[in-house]
C-alpha cells in the first residue's frame, strides 16, 4: 500500500474513532499530520509461535501443523492451537470474576482510543515489585491533563527488554514466585473512575508478578475493562498523543485471545 493510502486508512480510523468520541477534546491534534502520509505506525505486537514465554505451569501452549503445501497441493495452509492467554493477548472481563463480558462482546468503540503511557522504567529498575501508585497517575494528570474516557493506559516498564528469555523476563525466585511490576488496586480504582477502556503492559500480567490474589485483575475485569498483556516494546510510544488500534481474535464465548495492537504517531 502507498504512503498515501495508508494515511488514508490511519485518517479514516482517526475520524471513526472521533465520530464515537465527539467530546475529545484533543481531537484536531490527533488529526495533525495524518493526511500528509507522515503517520508511523508502530506494531506493539510479538510475532505468535512457540518459542514465546508462557505463564509458569502451562506445559502445552502454541502448535502449529502443516496441512497443505505448494508442492504437494498447490497451495499452502496449517492449522494452529494455542491457549487463549499467551504471547501478546487480551482479557476479556470474563477472564476473573465478576466479570462477564466475553471477548467478542467488547464493544467495537472501545478498541481504539487515545493512549495514555504511564512510564515507570526507573521505578521498575529499582524495584521489580512495583506497584504504579495512584500518585503516580495523578502526577501524569498534573502533567498531560486529565485522562480522558475511553483512553487505552499502558504501562511501559522497560520489561520488554527481557523479552523472550523465560529466566529474566518471569524472574522467579527460588519459591518459584514471579517479580515484575504491575499497577496497584489504587491507580486501578482511580483509571476506573476515569471510564477508560482497558489497561496495558509490558510484562505478562497487569497484577504485578507477586500477586497472590490478583486484585486489579479482579476490580477491572469487573468494572468491565479489558487488559492487554506482554505488548512489545513500548519506548517508541510518548506519553501522550499516541492512538491505539486493538484488534483481538473475535473467538465466541472467549475469555481472551491473541491481539494484534497498533500505535499511531503524528
Amino acid at each position: 500500500m502507498s504512503a498515501v493510502g495508508r494515511s488514508g486508512v490511519i485518517a479514516s480510523c482517526v475520524f471513526a474513532f472521533m465520530t464515537l468520541y465527539p467530546q475529545n477534546p484533543r481531537g484536531d491534534a490527533m488529526l495533525e499530520g495524518v493526511p500528509s502520509g507522515k503517520t508511523r505506525v508502530v506494531d506493539l505486537t510479538y510475532a505468535i509461535s512457540d518459542k514465546l514465554v508462557p505463564w509458569p505451569g502451562d506445559e502445552k501452549f502454541f502448535e502449529a501443523k502443516v496441512n497443505a503445501t505448494i508442492e504437494k497441493n498447490g497451495y499452502f495452509t496449517r492449522s494452529f492451537w494455542m491457549l487463549e492467554h499467551y504471547g501478546t493477548h487480551m482479557d476479556a472481563p470474563a477472564h476473573f470474576p465478576p466479570g462477564q463480558i466475553t471477548v467478542d462482546q467488547i464493544p467495537a468503540k472501545k478498541l481504539m482510543g487515545p493512549a495514555v503511557v504511564l512510564d515507570v522504567r526507573a521505578e521498575s529498575a529499582k524495584d521489580a515489585d512495583y506497584q504504579v501508585p495512584a500518585a503516580f497517575v495523578e502526577a501524569w494528570e498534573k502533567k498531560h491533563g486529565r485522562i480522558q474516557e475511553g483512553a487505552i493506559v499502558l504501562l511501559r516498564t522497560g520489561w520488554s527488554s527481557r523479552w523472550p528469555d523465560v529466566k529474566r523476563y518471569r524472574n522467579q525466585d527460588g519459591q518459584g514466585k514471579m517479580h515484575f511490576p504491575g499497577f496497584s488496586t489504587e491507580a486501578a480504582k482511580l483509571l476506573i473512575e476515569r471510564k477508560v477502556s482497558g489497561l496495558g503492559c509490558d510484562t505478562l500480567s497487569i497484577d504485578f508478578g507477586a500477586s497472590g490474589d490478583f486484585a486489579v485483575h479482579h476490580l477491572t475485569l469487573g468494572t468491565g475493562l479489558y487488559h492487554l498483556e506482554n505488548l512489545a516494546d513500548l519506548s517508541e510510544l510518548p506519553e501522550t498523543g499516541a492512538f491505539l488500534i486493538v484488534a483481538p481474535i473475535k473467538l465466541e464465548g472467549g475469555s481472551g485471545g491473541p491481539v494484534r495492537v497498533f500505535a499511531l504517531l503524528p
